[in-house]
């Protein structure tokens, strides 16, 4: 049962993932400045660094399910 959350999670977050890496801002400007975000000197916007903590999190849940698929199923 709790195997199957955790597939669950795992899938979610790598899409989820996918799609925060994808809306970050690259060299010049990126998917973020859709949203109203601009590019400026002083290290990007509020925007910017919500992405990158969104990010993180997600990094972390899905490390998390990473882990524990891979202890659950080890012999």
């Amino acid at each position: 049962m709790i195997d199957t959350v955790v597939i669950v999670l795992l899938v979610l977050s790598s899409l989820f993932l996918i799609v925060t890496i994808l809306m970050h801002s690259g060299r010049g400007s990126g998917l973020s400045d859709m949203f109203g975000g601009s590019n400026n000197l002083s290290g990007g916007t509020a925007l910017e660094r919500t992405l990158d903590r969104i990010t993180v999190v997600t990094a972390v849940i899905w490390g998390l399910a990473v882990l524990w698929l891979s202890w659950k199923w080890h012999p």
